[in-house]
This record gives structure tokens, C-alpha cells and sequence, in this order.
């Protein structure tokens, strides 16, 4: 791509520019790349993005710099940047971009929005999350292996329930396990849910789970975090870039590359960066997609 360009996309033109600008240094990979990776993903991607508000988390000078998180949608964004306003704890309300359309997720690549963080609730229905999300922390000298062990616990804990949950690497060092609800249900039932699951796979298997945020308590355990269940928090979603030292991307896997993984030792297994990831999803299609479409309905915790 050249360094500076006018793209017209649905009749929409993004200006984008310092295309040659290497925001992967160890791997030379450009911001022309980073465009390049989310327009070809856009159709895998886009439905995980849409009506959810976003939180931009901006690298201008690369993974190795400076970085910042932007919760108001730019004042200088296009007008055809769809918004939504989320309340605030301490009062008011942020801004939020919506990223709907592949126009809208160019405009963010080309800030240097290497990662997509989006809240579990689409806009404008606030106080209703689609689905429950793990996310499986393992703390040094553990690793994503160990993140397996529980996520395969986590998998026959809810099929006890009869309910589904779908798992996709962190595209840093864990797993996040996701069970698609879809159905009318708020964080007031969804959060005190996640944590009495958590609380319980601790009580099960205390070497190894930890429920509890303190970070002193997760040596060489995983630590089951229930709290991004809220209104106010964001997760990464799938697809999305990480800003690691490799392009690594946050990618839905299977439940059988879960436990080959473990069973091989082998955490590289689960390790992919964006061109692994656009043959994935040309040979599997979206192994996400069910997180949008099942209806699932909490059951009551014995």
C-alpha cells in the first residue's frame, strides 16, 4: 500500500496515511498490514462488532510505545461513525464509537486501534448482555496449557446445565470461554452467576483456580475472571489484533485443539497470528458464530 491514500469503501471515503509505518517492529509489520488484516477479516469479524460500543486502544508509535484508551468516540470522526452513550459510574456518560461497517473499522485501524474491546451488551438495550464471558488468566509460571486444563472443566461444569460454551485464545497468554444467552436476562443475574461458577471451580480444584482478583494469590494458578460480566467492562474481541511483539490475534479454536493442545504440552498450538488466523477462518468459517445465535437461558445454581 503507499504511504498515504483515499479509500473509497460503500461510497465512503477514509482517508488513511503512514501506511508504511511499522507498528510490529520485531516482525515489520505495518499499519498498511494492520488495515490490510481487518478489511480481509471484516466479513468474520464485523458481526461480533455490531451495535456494540467499543473502546479504542490506540498505539501511534507502535506496540513498543505509547498507548492510550480512548472511551469518547474522536470529535474529529467522520459523521457516518455511528455512537452510543453509556452512562457513567461517577455520573454522566462516554461517548462510545460503534464499529458497524468495514468503512467504520478502517477509520479505526488507520488511528493505530490495533485492539477491539467490546462490552458483552449491544446498543441501545444496555443492561443485557448476550453472553456470559470467561477469562482464564494464568499467572506465571503457569501458561495457557494450564488455561486448557480449566477451560475443559469450565466446558463440563456447564454441560451439567445443558449449556454450550465456545472458547477463543486471548491472543496474549489465556483462553476466554464465552456461553452464547441471547435471551432476556440482565448483569444483575448474569455477574453474581459467573462468580458463584468461579467460586465453585475453586472450591473443586484449589491448586490449580482462583476466583479471587489479588494478584499474589495467582502464582502458577488460573485466575477465573468473572468480573468482566458488568456493565462497564469491555473484553477483546474475536479477530482483534493484540499488541504483542508478533501480530497475534484473539482467535476462536475448537474444543478438540483444546485438548490436543494440552495433550501435547504444546502451547504454540494455540499461538496465531493474522495470516494462520484468514486460513482458519476460510477452512472453518467463524467457529464464534453460534455466540451470536444460540439462545441459551440461565439455569438456578444448586
Amino acid at each position: 500500500m503507499a504511504t498515504k491514500a483515499q479509500l473509497d469503501i460503500g461510497g465512503k471515503k477514509i482517508d488513511v496515511s503512514n501506511l508504511e509505518k511499522v507498528l510490529y517492529p520485531k516482525t515489520g509489520f505495518t499499519k498498511g498490514d494492520v488495515i490490510d488484516y481487518y478489511v480481509r477479516i471484516s466479513k468474520y469479524l464485523l458481526p461480533h462488532l455490531k451495535d456494540r460500543p467499543i473502546t479504542l486502544k490506540r498505539y501511534p508509535n507502535g506496540v513498543e510505545g505509547f498507548f492510550f484508551y480512548e472511551k469518547n468516540c474522536p470529535p474529529h470522526r467522520p459523521a457516518w461513525i455511528k455512537t452510543a452513550k453509556i452512562p457513567r459510574t461517577e455520573g454522566g456518560e462516554t461517548n462510545y464509537c460503534v464499529m458497524n461497517d468495514l468503512p467504520a473499522l478502517v477509520w479505526a485501524a488507520n488511528l493505530a486501534d490495533l485492539e477491539l474491546h467490546t462490552f458483552l451488551h449491544r446498543a441501545p438495550v444496555i443492561n443485557r448482555p448476550t453472553a456470559l464471558a470467561f477469562d482464564l488468566d494464568p499467572g506465571a509460571p503457569a501458561n495457557i496449557l494450564l488455561c486448557c486444563q480449566v477451560g475443559l472443566w469450565l466446558r463440563d461444569f456447564f454441560a451439567a446445565m445443558k449449556l454450550k460454551c465456545f472458547p477463543k485464545t486471548s491472543g496474549s497468554k489465556g483462553l476466554q470461554i464465552y456461553v452464547p444467552l441471547n435471551s432476556p436476562v440482565t448483569y444483575a443475574k448474569t455477574k453474581p452467576f459467573a462468580h458463584a461458577i468461579a467460586e465453585q471451580l475453586e472450591e473443586k480444584f484449589p491448586e490449580i483456580v482462583v476466583s479471587k482478583m489479588q494478584k499474589s494469590l495467582r502464582a502458577g494458578k488460573v485466575l477465573i475472571d468473572w468480573s468482566q460480566n458488568d456493565v462497564h467492562k469491555t473484553t477483546i474481541t474475536a479477530y482483534s489484533l493484540r499488541a504483542k511483539e508478533h501480530p497475534t490475534v484473539s482467535t476462536p479454536v475448537t474444543w478438540d485443539e483444546v485438548e490436543w493442545a494440552l495433550k501435547k504440552r504444546d502451547a504454540k498450538l494455540l499461538t496465531f497470528e493474522t495470516d494462520d488466523v484468514l486460513k482458519r477462518v476460510k477452512r472453518h468459517g467463524d467457529l464464534f458464530a453460534p455466540v451470536l445465535k444460540l439462545r441459551q437461558r440461565l439455569p438456578r445454581l444448586a
